[in-house]
């Protein structure tokens, strides 16, 4: 694979993480560059380690990978999506204080789920001529700049949409779950 390619790849692989981010960060309250930079990280470095293990695991056990990864994505990105947009429905007092930082987890959980395609990658790319670590590296690059953009973008959708910021970003994560299993399906 040439460096065109797999730049191209790395971008494609970012582009559900830069989704995911911008429904993150609609849901935030004005996050700050650190909290975008923060996320871009939690997000890039999942993205680049889940490659490698698809690699890893593409060596030993193909079928059961490829047959299974989308099922457990949807369901992941399904899960979180309810629970953003039920966070989004429940009635909050307006002596809450806004959400100023995701959780570590939420943001880790998240990241696993918008980057299981990335191990599927990984899977595929076990059989070809490739440097596994060059490619994975620029996979998390992609999505380090993709995702902190992604945030600074939601914090431009997030006031002007109000409580409804957490139900978008929680219909888009459920439309990204729906589309990685339309995909594999077709």
């Amino acid at each position: 694979m040439n460096l065109s390619a797999t730049l191209i790849l790395a971008f494609g692989m970012s582009m559900d993480a830069f989704a995911a981010s911008i429904g993150k960060g609609a849901a935030l309250h004005q996050p700050r560059f650190s909290e975008a930079l923060r996320t871009g990280l939690i997000f890039g470095v999942i993205e680049t380690i889940t490659p490698l293990i698809g690699w890893s695991i593409g060596q030993f056990a193909t079928q059961f990978v490829v047959s299974w990864n989308t099922w457990i994505a949807f369901i992941l990105l399904a899960f979180l999506g309810g629970r953003m947009i039920a966070e989004g429905l429940r009635g909050k007092n307006s002596e809450c204080q806004p959400v100023h930082r995701h959780g570590f987890w939420l943001l880790v959980m998240t990241a696993i789920a918008t980057s299981l395609d990335a191990m599927a990658i990984g899977v595929s790319l076990a059989f070809l001529q490739v440097n596994i670590l060059q490619t994975a590296l620029m996979i998390g690059m992609a999505t380090l700049i993709m995702s902190t953009a992604g945030i600074m973008v939601g914090r431009f959708i997030g006031p002007i949409l109000g409580k409804r910021a957490e139900i978008l970003g929680g219909v888009v994560l459920i439309g990204i779950g729906c589309n990685i299993l339309y995909s594999s399906l077709a």
